[in-house]
């Protein structure tokens, strides 16, 4: 194990590293890195570290979600207003009715099978898209109109809305019936995350104000904090509706609202914590990339692809209707709603291991997925933010 750990930390250094070097996304670097030491090509990653791979990768995205809390003012989401609840469905919707459409015609699957395969691809990955948005609020690019916060919270919503859409649709493929209740969940589960995960950091804040606690300390009590939230989503969600990633982003706003010179401290930590979670997470979500199932998907794949990231973009460009965006500050959050990593890894194959029919496809269209859009969409961003937007000088 101890073999495996120096391997990932290495080769995802390295490789990340070199493509940093000629300009390209250090993510990239990683994912490949993952290929190449994974169970589908060297296989040099002991089994005990792919055992526990999606909970690593779990840790990982909870941390950069923590980031994203200490860094994200309430105030400015009241700025952007509907937008913001706008971006948290309605991308995901028209991607997924994109992939209803084209799918079809190009795989020759049923329209079920593809509504699984679009509530798979239809999640942005907060993995990608938070470093970067915490990166614009920090050299307050954009950050008059509340451009990168807005990303930041539709994305997180995002996934939950995503997640819940996947869970329906293979139910009705194993014989299940619709429940009106699946998708009633869907906003009680995120109000309910984010009234808890705010009330958490509020509480938190209040406790290492009143005790003192050396500042490594708070850090370990926080993510002890945040891990039981998540366990509450895994282990009550048939009870009760809970957005633990919601939740996790939420802790960090309370605690920001509660004492914001603890999250200044607390996030100067996390920033350095991430640089080692970054290098799990992507090495990882490169190691579960099976290369055999993909070159057996041909270009149409690709076309596939492409254009349900059309029917995406079309939904953000809805979502920004009557807004005080101008034609760049748009084009620039249709590209960065476009990066998806860590929810196709997670529950790409999950259709597979259920046994359905459409399984392998699905978990092939998830990895070309990842393949393309995760350097591309960190590329585009990095490439166009500072032409696209505005930078505040307060």
């Amino acid at each position: 194990m101890l073999l495996s750990i120096a391997l990932i930390i290495g080769v995802g250094l390295l490789l990340g590293g070199i493509c940093q070097k000629i300009r390209f996304p250090a993510l990239f670097g990683m994912i490949i890195g993952g290929i190449l030491i994974g169970p589908y090509a060297l296989n040099l990653i002991d089994s005990s570290i792919l055992s526990i791979s999606s909970d690593i990768r779990s840790i990982a995205l909870m941390i950069i979600l923590i980031r994203a809390g200490l860094k994200l003012e309430i105030s400015d989401l009241k700025k952007v207003g509907r937008p913001a609840v706008l971006m948290c469905f309605l991308p995901a919707c028209f991607e997924i009715a994109g992939m209803m459409i084209l799918a079809p015609a190009l795989m020759g699957m049923s329209v079920l099978d593809a509504a699984i395969m679009g509530a798979v691809v239809g999640a942005v990955s907060p993995a990608v898209i938070v470093p970067r948005m915490i990166r614009l609020i920090d050299e307050r690019c954009g950050t008059e109109k509340g451009i990168p916060q807005m990303i930041l919270a539709g994305a997180s919503a995002d996934d939950v809305f995503v997640i819940v859409l996947f869970t329906t649709f293979t139910s009705l493929a194993q014989g299940g019936s619709f429940s009106v209740m699946n998708i009633v969940n869907i906003p009680v589960s995120i109000i309910l995350g984010a009234v808890v995960g705010i009330l958490s950091g509020v509480l938190f804040a209040w406790t290492a104000n009143k005790i003192k606690i050396d500042p490594t300390v708070q850090v370990m009590l926080l993510l002890m904090l945040v891990f039981f939230l998540h366990t509450i989503e895994d282990k009550f969600s048939a009870v009760v509706p809970f957005a633990s990633l919601i939740a996790v982003m939420c802790t960090g706003i309370g605690i920001k609202r509660k004492s914001g010179s603890l999250a200044v401290r607390l996030s100067d930590q996390f920033n350095s914590l991430w640089k080692m979670a970054e290098v799990f997470l992507f090495v990882l979500v490169g190691a579960s990339v099976a290369i055999d199932s993909i070159h057996r998907a041909g270009t149409a794949s690709v076309v596939l692809l492409s254009g349900v990231l059309v029917f995406r973009m079309a939904g953000v460009f809805v979502c920004l209707l009557f807004t005080k965006l101008n034609v760049k500050e748009r084009l620039f959050c249709m590209i960065a709603y476009t990066p998806k990593a860590t929810v196709q890894a997670a529950i790409g194959g999950l259709p597979l291991a259920m046994g359905m029919p459409c399984g392998e496809i699905i978990l092939t269209i998830s990895v070309i997925a990842i393949l393309l859009t995760a350097p591309l969409g960190a590329f585009g961003i990095d490439l166009t933010y500072k032409k696209l937007l505005e930078t505040s000088r307060e």
